[in-house]
């Protein structure tokens, strides 16, 4: 029991993270009136989150490798809280980023240390388990997370700030009270040394796809306000609900991922959820005119989506499975590098194609990420469809 609660104390942390760098896409107009900025400058409380993210966390990983991981992991929900306090009371735009950099520096130290000290707790045969718990809790701040965030602060943004505020502390109180005793931290890995698997072309491809991807879902989720605009007409309840809706299936396109990948590899998923990933933007224009065809997008995307992002790291993983934790590592870099990006062409596929037109800038890249998938990766040749074991099937090769 004891166990059990120290887990969910630990997913409580990963569910204010979540929450924290998901919800600013439900309230970027309300942002964007208070402080007197454009919808596009709005956003890039987004890009600077995800980029001081993609920055620190090898940095701070490396940095805090020897320090007791109940002292970095309430250090880290300390900055992050005090952080999330000050963006909520931010004066103006300028202060709004730099409390932002601030709550990605907390981030960047919690989430990998929390999944670290949470395979230390258990036997190596219940590590996937206490992972899944802990990682659930961004999973979940997705499904609940985020339009709770956005119903909370539809009448002023400042109250979903106060929202995340109060998870990093309660996650905070909760870790300082029951982890008390972990083992020791693992040996330290240098940054040079996180950074080396890089020079495998076959890594770089994997890592190169993942920061694609998340470039062209990160170009429309960012503004999702405005594709949505049509059909919610402005109304926050209705799009706390297209919001729901899309966490719902972000779950679901998690769950059913992670099943098909075991069954069918990582390049069959990534190619055919890749492929509805790209349609489903391209049809935007259209789908977001209504509600109820808003609903169908919101559901059908994230379906899509979360199953090719379960792939990716799968992907990833089957170039060298005993160098699993740096991979995944450069893996979430990747991502985040990819949100950072986004929020520069989303900002530039607003501005060329305008609100009803910019989603089609996600399904190109989206279509060019599918296309480096494909071309980099491929059955091994001495490999036979009829008889491949899972594992076998996630192997990939890099084209010469």
């Amino acid at each position: 029991m004891r166990l059990r609660l120290r887990l969910l104390l630990l997913a409580l942390g990963t569910f204010a993270v979540g929450t924290d760098g998901m919800v600013i896409a439900g309230i970027l107009g309300l942002v964007s009136h208070d402080l007197g900025v454009s919808i596009s400058a709005a956003g890039q409380m987004i890009t600077v989150f995800a980029l001081a993210y993609a920055l620190l966390a090898p940095v701070l990983a490396t940095v805090t490798a020897r320090l007791p991981r109940r002292h970095v992991l309430l250090s880290a929900l300390a900055v992050f809280t005090v952080a999330n306090a000050l963006t909520a009371l931010a004066p103006d735009y300028p202060v709004l980023l730099l409390t932002r950099v601030l709550a990605a520096a907390g981030a960047a130290l919690y989430s990998p240390t929390a999944s670290a000290v949470a395979a230390s707790l258990v036997p190596p045969e219940r590590r996937g388990r206490a992972l899944a718990t802990v990682m659930g809790g961004m999973t979940v701040a997705t499904a609940l997370g985020v339009p709770l965030g956005t119903w909370i602060g539809r009448a002023d943004w400042r109250l979903t700030m106060w929202l995340v505020t109060a998870l990093g502390a309660a996650a905070f109180a909760g870790l300082a009270l029951f982890l008390r005793e972990l083992p020791a931290p693992a040996p330290a890995v240098s940054l040079r040394a996180r950074l080396a698997p890089l020079a495998d072309r076959q890594v770089l491809a994997a890592t190169t796809t993942t920061f694609l991807v998340f470039v062209a879902v990160q170009t429309v989720f960012i503004y999702f306000t405005v594709v949505a605009a049509p059909a919610t007409g402005g109304d926050q309840g209705r799009l706390t609900l297209l919001l729901l809706v899309t966490g719902l299936f972000s779950v679901l396109g998690s769950t059913v991922g992670g099943r098909v990948v075991d069954r069918y590899g990582p390049r069959a998923v990534m190619l055919v959820a890749g492929g509805f990933a790209t349609l489903v933007p391209a049809a935007y224009p259209w789908l977001m005119q209504s509600m109820p065809t808003a609903l169908v997008a919101a559901a059908l995307n994230p379906l899509a989506g979360w199953a090719l992002a379960v792939a990716l790291p799968a992907r990833l993983v089957a170039v060298d499975p005993p160098n699993a934790p740096l991979l995944l590592s450069l893996n979430s870099t990747a991502l985040y590098l990819g949100i950072a990006a986004a929020g520069g062409t989303g900002t530039a596929a607003l501005g060329l194609l305008g609100d009803r037109w910019f989603p089609l800038a996600s399904a190109a890249l989206m279509l060019l990420a599918l296309a480096v998938a494909a071309l980099t990766t491929r059955p091994r040749p001495n490999a036979t469809s009829g008889n491949r074991q899972p594992a076998e099937r996630a192997s990939v090769t890099l084209d010469a």
